[in-house]
C-alpha cells in the first residue's frame, strides 16, 4: 500500500511541474497568473460535467445497442463507446472549459497564453483521472500514465489550434481544436480495449505507438513554449480576447496568413 502511494506521488510530479512552470511564464503578469489558477481549478472541476455528459451518452449508447445497433459486432459498439462516450465527452467539456476561462474577466492574452491555459486544464483533469486508475494499478502503469500525460498532449493540440483560430480569425481551426485531439484520444482508448486485443494481439502496437505519440507531443509542447519567447506572433495580444472597453483604445494586432 505504501509503495503504491509512493509511486502515485512520483507519477503526478511531472504534471505538477508543468503547472508550476507554465504559471511562472509571466511572473509579473498578475492577470495571467490568475488565469492559470482559474484554468487549474476549472480543469479539476471539469470532471463533474464530463461524468454527467458521459453518463448521458452511455445511456444513449446502451439504448442504441439494443435497438438501432442490435446485432452489430461488439468491436463496432466498443469503437462507438470509446470515441463518443469517453473521448468526445472529455474533449468537448475541456474545450468548453477553455472558453469559460478565456471569457472570465477577459484580457488581451496571447496565442501562447491560450495554449498554456489549455495545457493546464488538461493537466488538472489528468490528475483527477489518474486517481481511480491508480487504484489497483501496478507501479509501472502509474509511472507510464504519469510520464506520458495524454491529456497534456491533447490540451497542447487543442490550445494551439484554438489560439490559431483566434489569431487568424479562421473558424476551421476551431473545428480542428476539437476534432484532432478527439480522434487521437478516441483511437488511444480504443487501442486499449480488450475486444480489439482479443481480435489480434498485434494490435497492441497501436497503443504503444500512441503512448509514444504522447511523449512526442510533450516534446513539441516544450519546443513551442521555447520558440514562443522569440516569435512575436505567439506573444502578440489577441484582439478577440480584449475587454470591450479596450477595443476602442487599442490598435488591433495584425493578422498574418499562417497556413
Amino acid at each position: 500500500m505504501l509503495l503504491s502511494i509512493l509511486f502515485f506521488i512520483l507519477s503526478i510530479i511531472p504534471s505538477v511541474l508543468i503547472f508550476i512552470l507554465l504559471r511562472k511564464r509571466q511572473k509579473d503578469n498578475i492577470q495571467y497568473r490568475k488565469k492559470c489558477n482559474l484554468a487549474f481549478i476549472s480543469g479539476l472541476i471539469s470532471v463533474l460535467p464530463i461524468l454527467l455528459l458521459s453518463g448521458i451518452l452511455f445511456v444513449l449508447s446502451t439504448v442504441m445497442k439494443f435497438t438501432l445497433l442490435k446485432g452489430v459486432d461488439i468491436l463496432v459498439y466498443r469503437a462507438i463507446y470509446t470515441f463518443v462516450v469517453l473521448a468526445l465527452a472529455e474533449e468537448l467539456i475541456k474545450f468548453l472549459t477553455l472558453r469559460f476561462v478565456l471569457k472570465r474577466k477577459p484580457y488581451a492574452c496571447s496565442w501562447a497564453d491560450v495554449v498554456a491555459f489549455m495545457v493546464i486544464i488538461g493537466t488538472a483533469f489528468g490528475l483527477i483521472e489518474d486517481v481511480p486508475y491508480a487504484i489497483g494499478a501496478s507501479p509501472v502503469i502509474m509511472l507510464v500514465r504519469g510520464f506520458t500525460m495524454g491529456h497534456v498532449g491533447y490540451g497542447f493540440i487543442m490550445g494551439w489550434f484554438y489560439g490559431k483560430r483566434l489569431y487568424t480569425g479562421k473558424k476551421r481551426y476551431g473545428v480542428f481544436a476539437i476534432l484532432v485531439p478527439w480522434l487521437i484520444h478516441g483511437l488511444y482508448d480504443f487501442s486499449l480495449s480488450s475486444e480489439l486485443l482479443a481480435l489480434n494481439d498485434n494490435f497492441a502496437f497501436l497503443g504503444v505507438s500512441l503512448a509514444l505519440l504522447d511523449i512526442v507531443l510533450l516534446i513539441l509542447m516544450i519546443r513551442f513554449f521555447v520558440r514562443s519567447k522569440k516569435r512575436e506572433l505567439y506573444q502578440h495580444p489577441l484582439p478577440a480576447l480584449e475587454q470591450p472597453a479596450q477595443q476602442t483604445t487599442q490598435e488591433p494586432s495584425p493578422r498574418v496568413n499562417t497556413d
